[in-house]
């Protein structure tokens, strides 16, 4: 009887000891996956962010009477809040996750700033300058963050730099950089450089076509 007893106890105990591990377990699954979510929602949080904040270029006048020493207001309220939000979470978010949390901010930043030429009426030398000064900075406070590659992000910035800078060059030279540099940019990029007025530049009349002969169909 004792022994039928300590049997049915052992029986039990390990009936409870495996119901505790498969509790744990599943305890386990479901953290792992709602820390998965976090890091997808801060990730969406910090893209949707840069949208927000890089919207303000549309708003912004880029005929300047003269050289500025700082970053637009947008810029600096976005690089701030980067550094802020990075800082918060270092001692408590692996290297790797922050890389994700914030990776996908250089492309949205790049791209609008880009696709912003074609709301633009004209511009300036200040104002290309400017421009230029903006993506330095969200360059820098990028670059700050261990985590993320400051080589692909200079690389994605150098191009919103490259692509202003052409606004300065005069027409011929612009149709000289095209040929050798066809892809570097759409071929709607391109004719946005054509289209927007810039003082002391002169397009000749027949510019969008002699641009799109040069770019593939």
């Amino acid at each position: 009887m004792e022994e039928e007893n300590h049997n049915h106890q052992h029986r039990q105990h390990t009936r409870t000891k495996s119901a505790l591990t498969k509790n744990l377990a599943s305890l386990a699954d479901e953290y792992r996956r709602l820390a998965i979510d976090c890091l997808k929602v801060l990730r969406v949080e910090m893209q949707l962010e840069t949208i927000f904040h890089m919207q303000e270029m549309a708003n912004q006048e880029y005929v300047e009477d003269q050289d500025a020493e700082e970053p637009d207001d947008f810029i600096i309220s976005l690089t701030a809040q980067i550094t802020r939000r990075d800082e918060e979470m270092a001692p408590f978010v692996a290297e790797v996750k922050r890389n994700y949390i914030f990776g996908g901010i250089c492309g949205i930043a790049a791209n609008a700033s880009i696709k912003a030429l074609a709301d633009m009426k004209s511009i300036n030398l200040f104002g290309v300058q400017q421009i230029c000064r903006n993506s330095i900075a969200l360059e820098q406070a990028l670059a700050a963050i261990p985590s993320i590659s400051n080589e692909a992000v200079q690389k994605r910035l150098d191009c919103v730099r490259t692509y202003y800078e052409l606004l300065n060059l005069p027409f011929e030279a612009l149709l000289a950089f095209i040929t050798e540099h066809e892809l570097s940019f759409s071929p709607a990029e391109y004719l946005n450089l054509l289209k927007v007025k810039v003082p002391g530049r002169e397009i000749p009349v027949d510019a969008e076509q002699r641009v799109s002969e040069i770019l593939p169909p």
